[in-house]
């Protein structure tokens, strides 16, 4: 009996470990199961708890994430804890080694978005549609523009970007400050930057509500173009 439990562990430690001294198989021991980058996707704009977690990754069983978030915390990739009263409630949220892996989420990102087979219809959550305006922006049509954008993606979910410098931070909070508000679910909004559907259109659709400078937004949805895509060998 004794031999059979380490015989299952060895068998489980070999179909979940790929026994490689390289660092990149090292980080596929750490996040190549199935769910687990996009987990971290979804912490990267700040915490969430588990019940957030579920409906931003609507095809994950609840074991499953359970799984994925000890795997995770036990990497010490994210971290639990308790937030204060009157919230006390549980949360997840990266470390701040966990929060060093956005470079690979962009770099990924960049790669697929030329894959001829990738299907931008599908659904994306509002942490996909914000990462993707961090990885995409164009540093040359970005250039002297400063300004602060707020996004009201859901009932519960609002953003502010600071877009200065090339560069656009983006962090949950209020949008009372911004020059530019988007009212719209992220589908709705990444039609109007990466699909180049009008604004106006979409606002006599009822789809999306612009608050504050329209030029801006104009200039704004422009800033974001996608690569070229790669053709198929023939």
């Amino acid at each position: 009996m004794k031999l059979e439990k380490i015989t299952k562990k060895t068998e489980t430690r070999s179909r979940r470990h790929y026994e490689d001294a390289c660092a990149a198989a090292h980080a596929l021991d750490l996040v190549g199961e199935r769910w687990a980058l996009l987990v971290m996707r979804e912490l990267m704009l700040g915490p969430k708890r588990f019940s957030d977690l579920r409906e931003s990754l609507p095809g994950i069983s609840a074991n499953v994430l359970t799984q994925r978030l000890e795997s995770l915390e036990g990497a010490g990739v994210l971290m639990r804890r308790r937030l204060p009263p009157p919230a006390a409630v549980q949360v997840y949220e990266l470390t701040a080694w966990g929060y060093e892996s956005e470079p690979i989420f962009q770099a990924l990102g960049r790669w697929a978005a030329r894959s001829p087979l990738h299907d931008p219809t599908l659904p994306f959550s509002a942490a996909s549609f914000l990462l993707s305006l961090r990885t995409m922006l164009d540093v040359t049509r970005a250039e002297g523009l400063e300004a602060r954008i707020g996004f009201r993606l859901s009932d519960t979910e609002t953003f502010l970007a600071h877009l200065a410098g090339g560069r656009i931070d983006i962090a949950r909070g209020p949008v009372d400050d911004a020059s530019l508000i988007f009212t719209g679910t992220p589908p709705v909004l990444a039609g109007a930057i990466y699909g180049g559907q009008p604004l106006e259109a979409l606002e006599g659709a009822g789809a999306l509500k612009l608050e504050g400078d329209r030029t801006l937004a104009e200039r704004f949805v422009r800033l974001f173009p996608l690569p070229p895509k790669a053709s198929l060998p023939t």
